[in-house]
């Protein structure tokens, strides 16, 4: 085998698409009990797409760009998310988690390369310089299996963290939150909806969002020194749910507790995710507060980039450098999350003294002052930018673009009719971008595209802008409107981008030649 995934929950199919095979092993024996994460991006949408899922998640899920803050009864900003004719998918859709791991596991069994396997826990992990041996549990008995790669995709209290011994950085906020799931019916958009201060909660907050199949999740702080044992009590989940029903205008409403549990906010990374022949990602690299929607969604980043790094060690299209790189990016990703989301908790839930007299201010004086209002912003989960990356090409023309993604930035998605959109078409490999209404694909160019495919690199050539066949390029997109070409900052034929495999950009020019593309192809390879 290529790969060990040894995960919690949300089994992958990334890496089988890249003609990997792996073996996914389970400590759990079914898909997750009770909702867990419930808000999905339109970049978790859009990387779902990739793996076929993102149908099944849009069929049934419920989509949503606003976002509204309260305080003393009063509606004190309104988030409204970017969304336009050319995305495909809504900033947000809610969904429970459970639904979702249900539509991976469909497409994983449809999968020939992916062993997945329930009940079996990974109890000891040894490592050797090429390998790993990894002893595993399982209600008929214990086995060994050894892997090239060991991916620990155990959970926010990875054992296999814990076993090796491995510290997070970061800081853990004092206090709980109770997340309840309950079934009622409210008349009530699809909007996230926060509440500050309330008088049956003085000083704390309360979140409420609407999940498919008539259920609604309650999110409230706890006050200082409750317990999670006394918040979980019936009676006390009883009395602040009522409470809450109340105050927004629903007092004596009949519900049902579907699911409940405790969390507190943590903003902790490991500093490397990658360990001998052990790589880290989801909660088992990372530990993120809720807040702005960032735990699943950061996940599915995690697990498109290291799909893609691993495939091609595994296959010995570049060395051991990539995961060096994917270590790099994704802990980078993590310490700007990290940032940002600490920002959002300490408004939501204030740290000490200080900030509290901050957040109150801020909550008074929006009540009439209009210019402290964007502070509640809750600063959604967004893809990283990879701006950094030792994969960017050092001599592009990056610099000279006034638009369009920049190095390290996810493609613009562009609707290309009706219901076709460039990111339908894109994931895999890598994707040459080339905007051009000739003939053909100039030949030194053609001649750099074979070389690489001999090599076993996936790539394809995507021409923009002519209205007719392309010789050399794999799809054509005529552009007649110009449309594609505005937003990629494009002025003239000969233009290109150059996308990696998890469709982030790593090279774009105004002008390219073949001694740039290979240039750019070497570096996004390291060998």
């Amino acid at each position: 085998m290529n790969f060990l995934l040894y995960s919690s929950a949300r089994p992958s199919t990334r890496c089988s698409s890249l003609d990997v095979p792996s073996v996914v092993v389970t400590s759990e024996l079914q898909v997750s009990q009770g909702s867990r994460a419930i808000v999905f991006t339109r970049r978790s949408m859009e990387i779902l797409q990739q793996i076929g899922t993102a149908d099944r998640m849009t069929e049934n899920g419920l989509p949503w760009r606003f976002g509204n803050s309260y305080y003393r009864g009063q509606r004190v900003f309104r988030m409204e998310a970017p969304h336009d004719a050319d995305d495909r998918f809504f900033p947000m859709l809610n969904i429970q988690q459970q639904y979702m791991e249900e539509y991976l596991l469909d497409a994983c069994a449809t999968n020939a390369l992916i062993d997945l396997r329930w009940g079996n826990k990974v109890i000891k992990v040894e490592q050797e310089d090429d390998f790993a041996r990894v002893e595993i549990d399982t209600p008929q008995g214990p086995y060994t299996l050894e892997t090239e790669w060991l991916v620990a995709a155990d959970g926010g209290r990875s054992p296999i963290r814990t076993a090796m011994n491995l510290q997070m950085e970061g800081a853990s906020y004092e206090g709980f939150f109770v997340i309840a799931d309950i079934k009622i019916d409210l008349p009530l958009p699809t909007e996230r909806l926060a509440y500050f201060d309330p008088d049956w909660n003085p000083g704390n907050t309360i979140l409420m969002h609407r999940e498919p199949h008539g259920v609604w999740r309650v999110d409230y702080q706890l006050p200082a020194g409750e317990t999670p044992e006394q918040a979980l009590q019936p009676e006390s989940l009883k009395a602040r749910i009522d409470a809450q029903l109340a105050m927004i205008g629903h007092a004596g409403a009949r519900w049902e507790m579907d699911w409940c549990s405790v969390y507190s906010a943590r903003t902790l990374t490991l500093p490397d995710y990658v360990h001998g022949r052990v790589i880290f990602t989801g909660d088992a690299a990372h530990l993120l507060p809720i807040f702005g929607v960032r735990g699943a969604n950061t996940a599915f980043q995690d697990a498109q980039s290291l799909a893609w790094h691993l495939a091609f060690v595994a296959k010995g299209l570049a060395s051991e450098k990539l995961l060096g790189n994917y270590s790099a990016e994704r802990v980078g990703a993590a310490r700007e999350i990290i940032d940002e989301a600490g920002k959002s908790t300490r408004f939501m839930a204030p740290p000490s003294r200080g900030f509290r007299v901050l957040r109150d201010a801020v909550l008074s004086l929006s009540l009439s002052e209009e210019f402290v209002r964007p502070l509640y912003h809750w600063r959604t989960s967004r893809p990283h930018e990879y701006t950094d990356s030792m994969l960017n090409s050092a001599g592009d023309d990056n610099a000279l673009f006034r638009s369009g993604p920049a190095h390290g930035a996810p493609p613009q998605n562009i609707r290309l009719s009706a219901d076709d959109f460039l990111l339908d078409h894109l994931g895999g490999g890598f994707e040459l971008i080339y905007f051009t209404e000739a003939e053909a694909i100039p030949e030194p160019l053609q001649k750099v595209v074979a070389t690489t495919r001999t090599r076993g690199v996936p790539l394809r050539v995507i021409a923009v802008g002519a209205t007719h066949p392309v010789a050399g390029a794999d799809l054509c997109f005529a552009d007649t409107d110009g449309h594609f070409r505005r937003r990629y900052g494009v002025q003239a034929s000969g233009a290109a981008y150059l996308l990696r495999p998890d469709q982030h950009v790593c090279a774009r020019w105004l002008t390219l030649d073949a001694t740039r593309l290979q240039a750019a192809i070497n570096a996004a390879l390291p060998q």
